[in-house]
């Protein structure tokens, strides 16, 4: 569900994403690495169960220092040994909760949790009634039931409101050792990604190790 504050335009969606320099990131990435650079909002592919670790940031499980704004972005240094095992996240256990213990979603908490949020603050993720609450769940229910028929999840180039390659998917980084690091993003999709078991799913390139690049990791992501 979009952000109801979020540009509504095209081309102020593409400001707020940071297209203009990322483009540039694009060329001085293709300089540097030749045609198989790293490309910001790129669409990849990973396998949502062999992920085991969480980039974070002074050790702060959920907290990293990478936007989508980075999307692309080939950085050395030790940043990528900063991980955590992936934690039980909040949606994780309730998509469990929901599609596979049958609970309803306002069994799971949620709802309620949404409640809170939009009293203390006025929105919760984009929500400020309990419609768009439970429309933003009727969605995953669809999200669920397209995915577990046709054993994958749709990229955004088929989604509704697509700007970019993969801009707005699910999330993660690429470590030196070609390790997935989940970064927040597109978690509800990550969490029934995992519950279906589903072999690959599409992610969009975050932060990549430059010994990744080199080593020719993004080949294999390529593949889908």
């Amino acid at each position: 569900m979009p952000h109801p504050d979020q540009p509504r335009t095209t081309l102020g969606r593409r400001l707020a994403a940071g297209v203009p320099q990322k483009v540039l990131r694009d060329v001085w990435n293709r300089a540097r690495f030749g045609p198989g650079a790293p490309r910001s909002d790129e669409r990849i592919y990973v396998a949502p169960c062999d992920v085991r670790y969480i980039h974070v940031t002074d050790g702060t499980v959920g907290k990293s220092m990478f936007r989508r704004r980075h999307s692309g972005m080939v950085r050395g240094g030790d940043w990528d040994l900063s991980r955590a095992p992936l934690p039980e996240t909040r949606a994780a256990r309730v998509i469990h909760d929901h599609f596979v213990r049958g609970m309803s979603w306002a069994e799971t908490g949620i709802v309620d949790y949404h409640l809170e949020k939009i009293a203390e603050k006025g929105i919760s993720e984009g929500a400020r009634t309990l419609e768009e609450i439970m429309a933003r769940y009727e969605d995953l229910d669809r999200v669920y039931e397209e995915a577990q028929r046709t054993g994958r999840l749709r990229p955004r180039s088929e989604l509704p409101g697509h700007l970019r390659r993969e801009y707005d998917g699910i999330y993660v980084h690429i470590a030196r050792d070609g390790e997935v690091l989940r970064s927040g993003g597109g978690r509800n999709r990550f969490a029934i990604a995992r519950v279906l078991g589903l072999p690959k799913i599409p992610a969009q390139l975050g932060i990549i190790h430059p010994e990744a690049v080199r080593a020719g990791v993004l080949r294999r992501l390529r593949q889908e």
